[in-house]
């Protein structure tokens, strides 16, 4: 692979964050509704409703099955810009919506709005980034879309922290209607939405599309263009005559999703899946989506609640600055591998502080810890492995499977973890957890080479070769 130093990475970093905010709103959109969820449940009268409670919660869930689902077809016949810029527009009709609306199936459908955003984006965010990244750097690169998201996540706590005003116990529990709260404060948590998703879709139409889509189109000139503001001349006729090398070499037109059931693809899209599947099996994000019950399991009230949240998510943006920091020198793999088999001891401590009845802050250390050996490595390194593992031809619809893989995974952590709760009690649903991080732990040290260091293309080759040699095996 053809390799210097003399990048723009001033160019190539503008780029990144651009379309990374994408991600940003992801991550407030995903979690804002935690904060506001004492509130809205009572303006609606579903707090005595748990079938009702759930699906506000899991709604905008199947906005991201849909929008996973049309992402990859979509960008591989449009391209990535446009359905970024789409995903920018539903953001913005969801958060001003959801916090305008007084009836309750109108609030359900902005939210299903929002959810097709965050399955345009969490698809196509982390692909665009990879494509114009230069090797070398292309893991910090796209780990900067985790990065916006976790800063989304942070920025949804923080604001919800704010906006909220302090709950007596007696609030709780006699419903009052009438206080502000109830009537206006989880309007404005998602009204706060707006300013960033405003942003996001005026600076979109500034960045180009992704060369190697336009090189796909046979636009070579126009992707000479953008890869030479990359890293000039020389860099861009070698990167172009590259991806054309690899596309001569599967050059039979329009993709089919058959394709991906072939030798070539499948091996490849299986253990895409299973990394998007683990990301959120792994049991992590039931922390940001069932704060009240995680802490208020483990002795604090819903005012302690939201300076908690605020704790972890400022732990996860610190050690997702540790992930940029080390994927492209650790290594993909070895980073994986860290996460799950650090989760899996951390959750059967957690598990056993429940089951002894511990409570206060030596489970809030526990549950800090584990954000951060997510944050430093399975949330982060899942969307780099992903933007990188699949074959060019196929990669926005393998990417769209696997992203919407994730997001089916993450409707059943969502929907599961009361049902787990209730009959197995705290403890033993984090040492299910802990048994699934086992089993990740161990099916990342049997099947997924290091990529770190090597072109788009050298990986489609790598993976390639490897399967060959598993099935000759």
């Amino acid at each position: 692979m053809y390799k210097r130093k003399g990048y723009n990475m001033l160019y190539v970093f503008s780029l990144a964050v651009i379309s990374a905010m994408g991600g940003l709103l992801f991550g407030y959109d995903w979690v804002v509704i935690g904060g506001a969820k004492p509130f809205y449940e009572i303006y609606f009268d579903i707090d005595a409703v748990p079938s009702l409670q759930g699906w506000a919660m899991s709604s905008a869930l199947t906005g991201c099955i849909a929008g996973a689902v049309v992402s990859g077809v979509l960008s591989d016949k449009y391209g990535r810009k446009p359905l970024l810029i789409l995903a920018a527009i539903l953001f913005t009709v969801s958060a001003y919506g959801t916090g305008y609306t007084d009836n309750f199936n109108y609030f359900i459908i902005y939210r299903i709005v929002g959810g097709i955003g965050i399955g345009l984006a969490s698809t196509l965010s982390p692909i665009y980034i990879a494509e114009v990244s230069p090797a070398e750097f292309r893991g910090r690169f796209v780990s900067i879309n985790q990065l916006t998201i976790v800063i989304g996540i942070l920025a949804a706590q923080i604001t919800n922290l704010m906006i909220a005003r302090p709950v007596e116990d007696t609030q709780v529990h006699t419903a009052l209607l009438d206080s502000w709260n109830v009537q206006h404060g989880w309007r404005w948590m998602f009204w706060a939405e707006l300013v960033p998703s405003l942003l996001f879709l005026g600076l979109m139409f500034l960045v180009p599309e992704s060369p190697r889509f336009l090189a796909r189109l046979d636009k070579d000139r126009k992707a000479e263009v953008i890869l030479g503001r990359i890293g000039g001349l020389e860099y861009a006729r070698t990167e172009l005559e590259h991806i054309r090398r690899v596309l001569r070499s599967d050059s039979r037109g329009k993709v089919r999703y058959g394709e991906l059931m072939s030798s070539g693809v499948a091996p490849i899209l299986i253990i895409g899946i299973v990394l998007a599947v683990f990301q959120q099996w792994c049991g992590i994000n039931i922390i940001f989506n069932y704060a009240q019950e995680v802490f208020s399991a483990a002795g604090y009230d819903i005012n302690d609640m939201f300076m908690n949240i605020v704790i972890t998510g400022s732990v996860n943006l610190i050690f997702t600055f540790v992930a940029m920091r080390t994927v492209d020198h650790w290594g993909r793999r070895t980073l994986m591998l860290v996460g799950s088999g650090g989760l899996a001891v951390i959750y059967i401590l957690i598990g056993s502080m429940y089951y002894m009845e511990f409570t206060g802050w030596p489970v809030l250390l526990l549950v800090i810890a584990g954000i951060a050996v997510y944050a430093m490595s399975l949330a982060p390194v899942t969307w780099v492995v992903l933007s990188e593992i699949f074959p060019n031809r196929v990669r926005g619809v393998a990417m769209s499977l696997a992203t919407l893989s994730l997001w089916v995974a993450s409707f059943v952590l969502t929907y599961t973890f009361p049902l787990l709760n209730s009959k197995l009690g705290a403890h033993g649903t984090f040492w299910v957890y802990s048994v699934i991080c086992i089993a990740g732990f161990l099916y990342i040290r049997r099947r997924l080479p290091e990529t770190k260091n090597k072109s788009l293309e050298d990986i489609e080759q790598q993976f390639t070769q490897n399967e060959k040699e598993n099935e000759d095996s």
